[in-house]
Formats: C-alpha cells, sequence, structure tokens
C-alpha cells in the first residue's frame, strides 16, 4: 500500500494530539494494530437492551407494558441531554435555544404520537390482571419526567396552585420549600385519608435529595431563566416562541391527556372506578384541567390559561366532573 500524503497528515496530526498529552503515538498504534473491529450488537449493547424485559407474571401483553415505558424512559433521557446543554451554555443564543428546545420537540412528538403503541397493543384483560403484581410501582415515580419539568421552567410555576392561591409568598421561597408545595405530591395521596401513599413515600425517599439538587442547579439554568437571557428583540422571536409553546402544550398537556386517555380506557369502572397503580388519584391528577401546569405563562392567553386541556377531555370522556 502507498503511504499517500493524505496518511503522512494523518499521522502528523495523531503525532502532534498525542505529543500534547505526553502521550506516546506508537503505544496508540501498537493498541490500533490488535484491536477488533466495532460490531453493531457491541456498540449498541443490543443482547443487553433486549434482555431487560422482565414481567412479573405470565401474562403476554406484560412485555409491551414493560418495553414502552423503556422506550419512554429513553426518550427522557434525549430530552435530559438537550436541557444539560442549554444550562451549560454560559452565553445563550436564539439560534442554539431554537436548535436545542426543537430537537426536545421532536422527541415529545414522537412519545405523543405513539403512545396508542400501548393502549390499543394491549388486551384489557390482562392488563387490569397483571397491574396487581406491580404494585406499588407507577409510572408516577418516573424520576426523569420531573427533572424535565424542572429543566423547563422556573419551580414556582410548579407550585400547587390551591397552596399558592393561599400562600403567595411561596414564590419566593427556597427550593426546598417551593419542593415541599410541588403539584405532584398531590397525585399519590391514599383516595381515602389523602395520606401520602407508599409510592410516594418510596419515590421521595429514593429522589428527593437529588430533585432538590437539580433545582437549585436549574435556578439560573432552566430553559425560562436562559430565554430571559436573551436580548429582548430574540425573546420576541416567533420561531421560538412556537416552540416553547409547543413544549408546554406537549409536556403538560398531550402527553397528560395520552396517560388519562389509557387510565379512562382501562381504568373507568361502572359504577365503580378502580384506583390507579400504586394508588394515584388518576382523576384528579391526570387531566391538565385540575394541575393546570403551565411553563411559560406569559406565551398563553388568559383565554388559553382558562381553558388548559379542557377540550381535549371533553371530546375523549364527555362525562367527566
Amino acid at each position: 500500500m502507498e503511504i499517500t500524503p493524505e496518511i503522512v497528515s494523518r499521522i502528523k496530526q495523531l503525532d502532534e494530539k498525542y505529543q500534547a498529552m505526553g502521550q506516546d503515538m506508537v503505544s496508540y498504534l501498537d493498541g490500533l494494530i490488535h484491536m477488533d473491529y466495532l460490531k453493531y450488537w457491541d456498540y449498541v449493547h443490543t443482547d443487553t437492551l433486549l434482555s431487560l424485559q422482565n414481567p412479573r407474571t405470565n401474562f403476554p401483553d406484560e412485555k409491551i407494558f414493560i418495553m414502552y415505558h423503556q422506550i419512554t424512559e429513553l426518550f427522557f433521557k434525549l430530552c435530559i441531554h438537550e436541557f444539560e446543554q442549554i444550562a451549560a451554555e454560559d452565553k445563550i443564543t436564539l439560534p442554539f435555544l431554537v436548535n436545542k428546545i426543537n430537537r426536545i420537540v421532536r422527541y415529545f412528538d414522537g412519545l405523543v404520537t405513539t403512545y396508542d403503541i400501548m393502549v390499543d397493543g394491549m388486551d384489557k384483560e390482562q392488563f387490569l390482571k397483571f397491574r396487581m403484581a406491580l404494585l406499588p410501582a407507577s409510572g408516577f415515580q418516573s424520576a426523569q419526567y420531573r427533572m424535565i419539568e424542572l429543566h423547563s421552567t422556573d419551580m414556582a410555576n410548579l407550585i400547587n396552585k390551591d397552596y399558592v392561591s393561599k400562600n403567595p409568598g411561596i414564590r419566593d421561597a427556597s427550593v426546598t420549600d417551593k419542593y415541599e408545595h410541588i403539584y405532584w405530591k398531590a397525585g399519590a395521596t391514599e383516595l381515602a385519608t389523602g395520606r401520602k401513599t407508599l409510592t410516594l413515600k418510596q419515590f421521595e425517599e429514593k429522589y428527593k435529595d437529588e430533585f432538590v439538587r437539580l433545582a437549585e442547579s436549574c435556578v439560573k439554568g432552566n430553559v425560562y431563566a436562559k430565554v430571559r437571557t436573551l436580548p429582548a428583540a430574540d425573546q420576541k422571536n416567533p420561531e421560538l416562541i412556537k416552540l416553547l409553546r409547543e413544549l408546554d402544550a406537549n409536556v403538560n398537556v398531550n402527553w397528560c391527556l395520552m396517560h388519562y386517555k389509557s387510565a379512562v380506557r382501562y381504568l373507568q369502572g361502572d359504577p365503580d372506578i378502580i384506583a390507579a397503580t400504586g394508588g394515584t388519584n388518576w382523576q384528579k391528577y391526570l387531566p391538565p384541567r385540575f394541575q393546570r401546569v403551565i411553563f411559560y405563562p406569559e406565551l398563553w392567553t388568559e383565554e388559553e390559561k382558562a381553558e388548559w386541556g379542557k377540550t381535549w377531555v371533553k371530546k375523549i370522556v364527555p362525562n367527566v366532573v
């Protein structure tokens, strides 16, 4: 084989790289000689990935339930990958922010449009049986979803609305105090007593400290804060506003309502209402019109905020309270 000028050039670049690190290039070339070729299944860890579905029952459709939730967590990880880059960027520019938020919106678009794969893909009778073997675990315990919320907006926008109305000063309180009144805790209370469910107790025991640390780091690093560091003209950019509204609607309306649609199909009883896995109060927690979590309130009209999620719920479940 002829040693072309291109090969010589690459060798020189490699030599410069390793010299800068105080390393011996020849040793690395020896390693390259003995290294095996990379294979797709090793790079993606296919065998490991496909071994992670471990049903707790013999009902076939439980595998569908597991796999779709694993897919969801991978999409959440893609979102957090982008959020972390936004948080780490000291000098945010409009093109950078638009690019990153557009990616996150696409990830959530994928989640929302594919959710029916699971909803329509499971036999109801199987689900209602195998779900009892999953107690007290619940999709409520997705830590990455909570991280997405903290990355998206000021924590003041995640406080329980009833508490804020009676204690407006909480919006200026410490992160720790705000966490104690974060909205989603109300969704994991016992239906009869209002006490914390085991689902919530487990969740907080594992993740509370991590959530508080993340919230502290997101005070200046969340998307809401980063947008406000842009020049005034960039903050009003139509494309940016459109993407922020899409992110807001996808996370706080569309994604929640897909879960609500699923819960109605599988858990709605007549006349009895079946509690969600883990005892979460899904009828009061899942519909966005009750929580009314809005990441970017300034981007929505008063009418839009008042109707937050109502139209969709009435269309799917016309007799809902």
